[in-house]
């Protein structure tokens, strides 16, 4: 009797060892994403008039990060870096380096967009930014109109957001 009791007692803390672990999906993804794709087009209601348009793919954050810019046929237009001690544009065989990647920004038009907020944007949340007017549309698209400083300017994306691969 003794001897069963002992078999008991055993099995009984193997068992409570042997408890059944619960398994939790993981947590949603908090942050957002860090690549888009997709088509922008720009005009400058400047004298003349400027537009042009181009195919992006734009990574990181608005501290460090990376866009490139494409045209008809795949062909390379610019491809911008920027980290906090700098930016980099390389076009048409050269590149050039700037303090940051608002004067990088400043320097491809003649007043920068607002890159803090275009990330904003691009992740569904709408910024009041001085002389900017935004209207986020369904299906990721935006256009968002710059009536201050003159002239003004017109900036539209179409895009879609991508999952990074694990390095």
């Amino acid at each position: 009797m003794f001897r069963g009791l002992w078999i008991a007692v055993c099995l009984y803390s193997l068992l409570g060892c042997a408890s059944r672990q619960e398994v939790t999906p993981p947590p949603a993804r908090e942050t957002p994403p860090s690549l888009w794709q997709g088509r922008l087009s720009v005009r400058v209601q400047s004298d003349p008039p400027q537009s042009w348009a181009a195919d992006f793919e734009l990574s990181g954050t608005a501290q460090s990060g990376r866009l490139k810019l494409s045209g008809p046929l795949g062909i390379q237009l610019a491809d911008l870096t920027w980290t906090p001690a700098g930016a980099q544009l390389s076009a048409r065989g050269e590149t050039r380096s700037y303090a940051s990647l608002d004067e990088l920004a400043s320097q491809m038009s003649e007043h920068a967009l607002p890159v803090e907020a275009l990330f904003g944007w691009l992740n569904g949340r709408t910024q009041a930014i001085a002389g900017w007017d935004v209207q986020l549309e369904r299906g990721q698209r935006l256009m968002a109109r710059r009536t201050e400083p003159l002239p003004t300017a017109e900036l539209r994306l179409i895009w879609v957001s991508m999952e990074r691969n694990a390095p």
